[in-house]
């Protein structure tokens, strides 16, 4: 088993930043790749960037320029650095790990107030 700590959520202004980070422990042996999801109020979860362990990343079309995500192997921790954030950014967070299966954190909520 796999568990995800996800931190840094919170409430901010239109246009301001945050730093999600999420920490995984347990059973990892090779972690293939590390992301973040979002899931806003009546609205499906939605991929927001993931990394492979080569540290490729893709985006979601709607946070390219604006989002970065990076991770710490080391670590096993996986950060999202949030910037010009906007107020349909708001949602709850998942951080998602795949190791052969999918594991999700607990998600961190997010708001953007305009």
């Amino acid at each position: 088993q796999v568990q995800l700590v996800e931190s840094g959520g919170g409430l901010v202004q239109a246009g301001g930043s945050l730093r999600l980070s999420c920490a995984a422990s347990g059973s990892i042996f090779r972690i293939n790749a590390m992301g973040w999801y979002r899931q806003a109020p009546g609205k499906a979860r939605e991929l927001v960037a993931t990394i492979t362990s080569g540290g490729s990343t893709n985006y979601a079309d709607s946070v390219k320029g604006r989002f970065t995500i990076s991770r710490d192997t080391a670590k096993n921790t996986v950060y999202l650095q949030m910037s010009s954030l906007k107020p349909e950014d708001t949602a709850v967070y998942y951080c998602n790990v795949k190791q052969g299966l999918v594991y999700w954190g607990q998600g961190t909520q997010v708001t953007v107030s305009s």
